[in-house]
């Protein structure tokens, strides 16, 4: 007879009502999923259990995750799995802009598993994406979320730049504090000089940062991540509530309230960023389209304020 020496998992804490999300499915749900696979395309809505995918598949909207479904990273937050990945798909650039076409997609998002194991850390494929984006649909506006591209930023950036998407994305994802034990592969001042460097090489694109709560981060420090962003021209920020996504990922350390999250809000919007997207269902890519329409109405109305003056 032999004995389990498995170690009892503690339970989950239970989500409270305000983060609950209907199932997913659907016929418009089932064929985004179907679209994906035929493409043989990752989306970061199922690889990183979003609450949010049932809406948005719905909708059609999906978040294409590229240079593969594997990570070389393995962050305390993230449910992506972590390993060796394969090699790069050669016609994964005209896979994403084809499901952009078939979609009708006006905006899209495109993201990816960090890729240590590629001297360019995958910026010259988010290049290729972007390029076959601009060819095959040439009027959907185009958001990329990249990893922070460890040791290879300054040239990875300069890249992805000079195609020209409209908004860039990297979120900063905690405070300083909690690097160490919630993304220990990355360095918190790095990530905040890469978006600083988008910025500084083109003014014109939207640059975009966002960080989960309930991690046991403080307020005093939230606030300071957000002067943080600000001293880097960081124009967008979202915050939303960090859920466990498996029993090995770290403890969610509260769930932070509507109320909070509106407060939170409001100290961003005074601190100067054109746009805030704070709830907790609030994801890097959540209504994204609407967000962008949004980001160019306040910039347009910031620079009318500055032509008057």
């Amino acid at each position: 007879m032999s004995i389990s020496t498995a170690v009892p998992q503690p339970p989950r804490a239970r989500k409270p009502d305000w983060i609950r999300v209907k199932a997913p499915g659907g016929t418009a749900f089932a064929e985004t999923k179907a679209l994906m696979r035929r493409l043989n395309l990752a989306t970061v809505c199922e690889e990183a259990a979003c609450p949010n995918i049932g809406e948005c598949w719905t909708k059609k909207h999906a978040t294409v995750m590229i240079l593969g479904d594997t990570c070389t990273r393995a962050c305390a937050f993230c449910n992506v799995k972590t390993g060796m990945p394969k090699a790069v798909d050669l016609s994964e650039p005209q896979h994403v802009a084809d499901a952009a076409a078939e979609l009708g997609l006006e905006h899209i998002v495109v993201t990816s598993v960090d890729r240590d194991d590629l001297p360019d850390g995958g910026a010259s494929q988010f290049v290729k994406v972007i390029e076959a984006l601009r060819r095959t649909t040439p009027k959907t506006t185009i958001e990329i979320l990249t990893p922070d591209f460890r040791n290879k930023a300054d040239a990875a950036v300069e890249s992805i730049v000079a195609a020209r998407p409209d908004v860039y994305n990297h979120n900063l994802e905690t405070v300083p504090r909690l690097y160490p034990t919630i993304r220990p592969g990355a360095r918190y001042y790095a990530s905040l000089r890469l978006l600083e460097q988008v910025k500084r090489l083109d003014p014109s694109i939207f640059t975009k940062s966002g960080m989960m709560m309930g991690l046991g981060e403080t307020r005093l420090e939230v606030h300071q991540v957000m002067d943080d962003m600000r001293s880097a021209g960081i124009d967008f920020l979202t915050l939303g509530q960090y859920l466990q996504p498996t029993p090995r990922h770290a403890k969610v350390d509260e769930f932070v309230t509507p109320q909070t999250f509106g407060a939170y809000a409001a100290i961003a919007r005074a601190k100067g960023f054109l746009l805030v997207a704070s709830s907790p269902l609030t994801r890097s890519s959540y209504h994204a389209g609407d967000d962008f329409a949004k980001l160019r109405t306040a910039r347009e109305a910031q620079l009318a304020k500055v032509a008057v003056a």
